[in-house]
């Protein structure tokens, strides 16, 4: 009696903040009179949970915060893991040996982000094959019309200026075309201008648009998240056929591959990013409108107005400024409007100065420079970086130098037509893969055939050493307090009562179990943990575990973004976007709260630690399996209208399973992350993917046919 007084007591205290002589209910509610008006009614009801509800052995802290002490808030959570990002990009560069040590390492992971692991390390890379389809001429050059073969079968559509009269080499441009429709005549001008100033210039089209409609849009218009579990990114492509482009430069015999630079604005400014990053060749490279720091992506949601070009599968969780460090100490002008709706200045203005402590460890600062002006997304409201580029590359590729005063010969005509600068003829050619290109890129791992349960054994660490490194990277370096706390008792619902808990997963979530108690208290009982479902009906989760009442106590888990976690379903577009370009996916993010949420279950008295099920229907049985290989110690998994595969569409929406996960389809898949819990059951309920004969097949070769089941329900089920 005593003992529960004192705990009726200290509930109550620690309920109440006294702090500047205010006392509270709940932390927001900073007003004594409602803890007044209340008072007659819930110190008694307080004091009555008290004398019916002992504190558990445990001692679990009674709470009814439900959360309000975490944010909860997928769109803060987003940005303050955006601007950690951002914060931490190369924090830990010191100096100039510091930068070198990492250098290549970092320049290995960019290229991999961009999906080339595949064509960079090829061995060795012939120069392209070139098509000429006709000649302009032009004053003072010509304009060859050409394309050219960067993968077998994946040809480019490029305009390459010729200035007349070369006695030696010159320098050359490589100009990247942004998302104008009509590329190589939309930007054209930049290519005249610069070949009368000496310049050979390849002007090259992108894969989205031009003579061949390719795809940058995926997941931004077409509900293509599985790039993401692909590790798919069509800024990869155009990087692979930037590096290409430059290959054919450097075949040229009127160029000098020593001098060779790059610009171009919008989807071309990124590249103009990222080729040189990549490709050390490039000596000099000015990029328009086409990169600010991530934190200001994603706090200012601008990313929601870019197509999926302009940032790479961020695996290693980078900004744009561990990219401008891979250009260091070479010559780089970054050139940014005022207006621009896709940048804002002040987001660019902090990646410049990010970048600028690796020149200046370079003792190099003279070789970064900013341009501004004002203007939307251009090369400024009066076209004033398009001189100053000129000059640029004038200085940097050819040793000139020129006053601001100074006039240099700038051409603002658009003298060719569309048709006129058309390199495909007759239609490109058959076998062209630029509209499908997206199929192929990324070699994709296939289903290994496993004939002994030490080939088992090898191809699961494999699996689990890449997860680790390339799809939930993201997972936090330090494990949370979870701050479990008791929300809820009753004696309703479960056969010896209910309890709904709290804990925190990760900074920032307050995450819900509620436990129904069917099996007699003062023994350890098996426990099904089923996962609910975003957006599920009422009693969906309850039907999955319908049958289990006599053998197990169930626990029902939501995690983050499921029940009062939620949001507003249009928000998920930018959800799944956003939480791809800080490095996770919602469906990596909900990995982990199940793992942290199984750590927290196993604390619990009454649960047998070495008989927890994990059961999940529909889209989170795409969650159950990786949960249940990382964490290692469920004893079965019990999945009900599992997805076939991660590689499959969603909705336009954004709305629909999202089950994507970065990377992970370059290692393994669903039926295959399910069976690397052998020896274990694994037991099957509705309709079951084909792909899952994988699953079955593997256990009954590894003699465990037994354990394996497709049931109707789980009547017939019974734990070990």
């Amino acid at each position: 009696m005593v003992g529960a007084l004192l705990l009726s007591l200290l509930i109550l205290l620690s309920l109440l903040d006294t702090s500047k002589n205010n006392f509270t209910i709940f932390p927001t509610m900073k007003n004594s009179v409602f803890l007044s008006a209340t008072s007659s009614f819930f110190i008694p009801a307080m004091l009555l949970i008290a004398l019916h509800y002992p504190a558990s052995a445990q001692s679990v802290p009674y709470s009814i915060s439900f959360g309000f002490d975490q944010p909860n808030d997928i769109r803060r959570y987003l940005c303050e893991t955006a601007v950690k990002i951002s914060a931490e990009s190369l924090f830990d560069i010191r100096n100039i040996e510091d930068w070198e040590l990492v250098r290549d390492q970092r320049r290995e992971q960019l290229a991999e982000m961009l999906g080339l692991q595949d064509h960079l390390n090829s061995g060795d890379r012939q120069p392209p094959k070139i098509v000429r389809t006709g000649t302009l001429q032009d004053e003072g050059f010509r304009i060859e019309k050409l394309y050219y073969e960067s993968l077998p079968d994946l040809y480019v559509p490029a305009n390459l200026y010729i200035p007349q009269g070369v006695q030696e080499p010159m320098p050359a441009v490589l100009y990247v075309c942004g998302h104008s429709h009509t590329q190589k005549d939309h930007y054209q001008a930049h290519a005249r201008s610069l070949a009368m100033n000496g310049f050979v210039c390849l002007i090259i089209e992108t894969i989205q648009r031009g003579e061949v409609k390719g795809e940058h849009l995926g997941a931004e218009s077409l509900g293509w998240f599985h790039w993401y579990s692909r590790g798919y990114n069509p800024g990869g492509v155009e990087v692979w056929n930037g590096i290409r482009g430059i290959d054919l430069l450097c075949e040229q015999p009127e160029v000098d591959k020593t001098r060779i630079g790059v610009t171009g604005i919008s989807g071309g400014g990124s590249q103009s990013w990222y080729l040189p990053a990549i490709d050390t060749r490039i000596k000099a490279a000015a990029a328009v409108a086409g990169a600010a720091s991530l934190e200001g992506q994603i706090c200012q949601r601008t990313i929601d107005d870019h197509c999926d070009c302009m940032m790479p599968i961020n695996t290693y969780g980078i900004d744009f400024s561990d990219v401008g460090a891979l250009i260091a100490p070479r010559s780089f002008l970054v050139a940014q409007t005022t207006g621009d709706g896709y940048y804002s200045i002040e987001a660019v203005r902090a990646l410049f100065e990010k970048v600028m402590t690796i020149y200046s460890y370079y003792e190099k600062p003279e070789n970064l420079s900013m341009i501004e002006a004002p203007g939307g997304h251009s090369y400024g409201a009066n076209d004033e970086f398009r001189r100053q580029i000129l000059v640029f590359f004038l200085q940097t590729l050819k040793g000139e130098t020129y006053a601001l005063s100074d006039s240099v010969a700038l051409d603002l005509t658009q003298k060719w037509s569309e048709e006129d600068l058309k390199v495909y003829i007759d239609g490109p050619p058959a076998d062209d893969l630029t509209t499908v290109i997206q199929d192929s890129f990324v070699e994709l791992a296939n289903a290994p055939e496993i004939g002994t349960v030490q080939e088992l054994n090898v191809y699961r660490e494999t699996v689990k050493d890449f997860l680790s490194e390339k799809t939930f990277n993201a997972f936090p370096d330090l494990l949370t307090d979870p701050d479990l706390r008791i929300e809820f008792r009753a004696t309703d619902f479960g056969r010896y009562g209910t309890e709904i808990y709290s804990f925190v997963s990760e900074p920032g979530w307050r995450l819900k179990i509620t436990l129904r108690r069917n099996l007699p208290p003062g023994q350890a009982a098996p426990l099904l943990l089923v996962l609910r479902n975003p957006d599920e009906e009422r009693w969906d989760a309850n039907s999955l575990a319908a049958g289990t009442r006599d053998k197990f106590n169930v626990a029902y888990f939501d995690a983050r973004g499921i029940g009062e976690t939620g949001w507003d379903p249009p928000l998920q577009w930018h959800v799944r976007r956003a939480a791809a370009w800080t490095g996770q996916t919602l469906a990596s993010m909900r990995v982990y709260d199940v793992i942290r949420c199984l750590e927290v279950v196993r604390t619990l008295t009454g649960v047998d630690s070495d008989q927890i099920y994990l059961a999940a229907q529909g889209e989170m049985a795409a969650i159950a399996p990786y949960a249940a290989l990382l964490d290692g110690n469920i004893r079965g998994l019990v999945l009900k209208n599992p997805p076939a595969t991660q590689d499959a569409a969603s909705e336009p929406s954004g709305k629909g399973e999202a089950i994507e996960m970065l990377n992970c389809l370059r290692i393994t898949d669903l039926p295959q992350v399910t069976g690397l819990i052998f020896p274990k059951p694994i037991i099957m309920l509705g309709e079951i993917p084909n792909t899952y004969s994988w699953t079955k097949a593997m256990y009954q070769s590894l003699n465990k046919a037994d354990v394996y089941q497709e049931l109707e329900d789980l009547n017939n089920f019974y734990p070990e």
